[in-house]
């Protein structure tokens, strides 16, 4: 706290600091960016909505007050009206329905569920993945998937797009990319739009590099599946992994 600051409160006793005033580790957003939003209380994540309070108040004690009235329910605060918000000083029309359609949306993903991942223990859930993505693509495409340890997608990422024969894979994003996402094993996928599902010499040099640096790090190579529209070719299943 500056100089300027101490002075207004031993000259006020009641001088109110503005969140702008607040250390910054204090304040709603910055502790949320620097904290997570975990960290936060119900009244600090509404402040945020909100974004002011009134003059005699700041957002957070605001909140807090509202809060207070509703027993710190936010399934209480979530019944209230607009108009029933709109009588605490500071909230406008648009603060209380910014508030209400929080508290909707918290209310929503109580009963929501997370997406069923898909399990890509076999090149046949590769492909099923995979050929409405790259079916009809003109050029090479990869995309490297990473998996967790039941070999449940976490996440898709292209690789590379190069021409009609060939794409250029970079070994070393391949395993930045699985360390960064925490992934315990991968699979590599790319198309031939020559409808071939033959591997080439550079498909099997491709292989082998990202397989020596997988065992490097301790990551199982799952697979390569070249993907046709119609078939697929699988390096596991032909005895190459």
């Amino acid at each position: 706290m500056d100089g300027k600051i101490i002075k207004a409160v031993k000259e006020d006793p009641l001088h109110r600091l503005s969140v702008k005033e607040w250390a910054k580790e204090d304040r709603p957003r910055e502790k949320l960016m620097m904290k997570g939003p975990e960290a936060l209380s119900n009244a600090e994540l509404l402040a945020i909505l909100i974004g002011s309070g009134n003059s005699k108040e700041t957002a957070v004690d605001l909140m807090k007050r509202l809060l207070r009235d509703n027993n710190d329910s936010l399934a209480m605060l979530g019944k209230m009206s607009i108009s029933d918000m709109m009588k605490y000083n500071g909230i406008g029309e648009a603060k209380a329905i910014t508030l209400l359609a929080a508290c909707e949306l918290g209310k929503r993903r109580q009963h929501s569920s997370m997406p069923e991942l898909p399990i890509l223990d076999k090149p046949q859930n590769i492909y099923n993945l995979m050929h409405p993505i790259m079916r009809d693509l003109k050029v090479e495409e990869s995309y490297l998937l990473l998996l967790k340890t039941n070999f449940q997608l976490i996440s898709k990422i292209k690789l590379s797009q190069g021409g009609l024969a060939e794409t250029a894979v970079d070994v070393r994003m391949v395993i930045k990319e699985a360390l960064l996402a925490g992934a315990t094993i991968i699979a590599l996928v790319h198309n031939h739009p020559s409808g071939s599902i033959s591997p080439s010499r550079n498909d099997d040099t491709l292989t082998n590099h990202i397989l020596q640096a997988c065992n490097t790090m301790r990551i199982h190579l799952a697979d390569h599946v070249i993907i046709t529209d119609g078939n697929y070719y699988s390096y596991r299943e032909n005895g190459k992994l």
